[in-house]
């Protein structure tokens, strides 16, 4: 690819382009690379029901545990290739084409389109960009409130799209689907690895039975705990906040068995000495007790000194607990289905405002001997450390695609 400077404001040409194109982009209107149709089903049930949703497109039952509507007659027919807009939320980016399914059915609260005036696998690229979320977004206006957005219909339909030729648009398209596809691939690779990881945690902690190990010990979490309690927030607001300090985590950096340190406040040594009672040591065990992060957890490894708030409770082992449970399986039982059973069973059990100290305190764990302990949390930490490695390849992934999808359309 050649790296070429930017157009003018008269003659328009991507920073980035494949050798042997150097014309300028021409401008379409988008009314004029779209016809807008309307096939209606005739009979409840005619086809598979869809939803377009800013991800993509889904099969309805992958988004909905039920159908939306008491009806589907009269729901708009689709099939590949067709374009899917969104009424309420296109300028958030709900818009689709549909390259999932052979066909199907959606809500007539949509808009569908046949794509005549360009390339379909080039427009599926294009229209998941940060280009086309801000073209979208430029033909509406405030709604009804400050979370609602109108579609000028219109004013979309004269906006300029700028285009290369037809053998450009089939490179860019082949080349950008080679990507997506790779992506694909490696989210559906993530996404197995993280299948079998469960089943691996099922394997060793059965959610039907709990003495599921006749020879292993069992017994409530308390016991072995010198504390559960939760943090707080400081007293003084933002003010107690500092660029370099002692660390203060909230729920959103507690993972899924990992911590997360990009995006940390920190607080001064005055308003740590507030806050003893909130501060972690390595090798506690932190747990998410609200909201929708509820039941995430993690370990603590650092040295550094770190306080948490009132949504994470900190789970430190006793001395004759170290002695019987390594943190590690500690936390391996906490992320698996028979204790996230626990932790949706006290929330179904009226606790709304989440996880209290004493229900952790009854959650039933098992404690197989520490060789057994040593040689289970090996295998499964090196199975996360898989899953960890092939989401950061993922990521790099999304990042690329990113990058060139910024250099590739104007």
């Amino acid at each position: 690819m050649a790296n070429v400077s930017s157009s003018n404001g008269l003659d328009k040409r991507p920073k980035l382009r494949f050798p042997g194109f150097d014309e300028s982009w021409k401008a379409t209107p988008f009314g004029e690379l779209v016809h807008e149709f309307s096939d209606r089903t005739k009979e409840e049930d005619e086809d598979t029901l869809l939803s377009a949703a800013i991800e993509g497109m889904f099969l309805n039952t992958e988004l909905f545990g039920h159908q939306r509507g008491a009806s589907n007659k009269g729901y708009k027919k689709i099939k590949y290739g067709t374009m899917v807009l969104s009424t309420q939320n296109l300028h958030l980016g709900n818009a689709n084409v549909n390259q999932r399914f052979e066909h199907g059915m959606v809500s007539p609260a949509y808009k569908t389109y046949e794509i005549t005036g360009c390339s379909v696998d080039l427009m599926a690229q294009w229209i998941k960009s940060e280009a086309a979320k801000r073209f979208f977004y430029n033909a509406t206006t405030v709604g009804a409130s400050v979370c609602r957005r109108n579609v000028e219909w219109d004013t979309l339909y004269e906006q300029p799209l700028y285009l290369p030729s037809i053998a450009e648009q089939d490179k860019l398209a082949k080349f950008l689907t080679l990507i997506s596809d790779r992506i694909t691939k490696q989210q559906q690779y993530v996404s197995s690895l993280k299948k079998y990881k469960r089943g691996l945690l099922r394997s060793y902690f059965m959610t039907d039975e709990w003495n599921t190990h006749s020879k292993w010990d069992k017994c409530k979490l308390g016991p072995c705990c010198s504390k559960i309690g939760s943090g707080k927030t400081p007293r003084g607001g933002s003010s107690v906040y500092v660029d370099h300090g002692v660390t203060f985590l909230r729920s959103q950096n507690v993972l899924w068995g990992t911590l997360d340190l990009n995006d940390v406040s920190y607080i001064d040594e005055e308003t740590n000495n507030t806050m003893l009672s909130s501060e972690v040591r390595c090798g506690d065990v932190l747990l998410n007790i609200t909201g929708a992060s509820i039941g995430r957890s993690c370990i603590y490894s650092l040295d550094e000194r770190a306080n948490v708030n009132q949504h994470v409770c900190i789970l430190r082992l006793s001395q004759e607990g170290k002695e019987r449970l390594l943190p590690e399986f500690l936390l391996q039982q906490i992320l698996s289905d028979r204790i996230q059973q626990q932790v949706m069973d006290c929330q179904n059990g009226g606790s709304r405002e989440g996880l209290n100290f004493q229900q952790i305190s009854d959650f039933n764990i098992v404690i197989p001997d520490m060789r057994e302990q040593r040689k289970i949390c090996g295998m499964l930490n090196a199975f996360d450390q898989r899953v960890s490695c092939e989401e950061t390849a993922l990521h790099t992934l999304l990042d690329l695609r990113a990058a060139l999808m910024q250099q590739l359309f104007i």
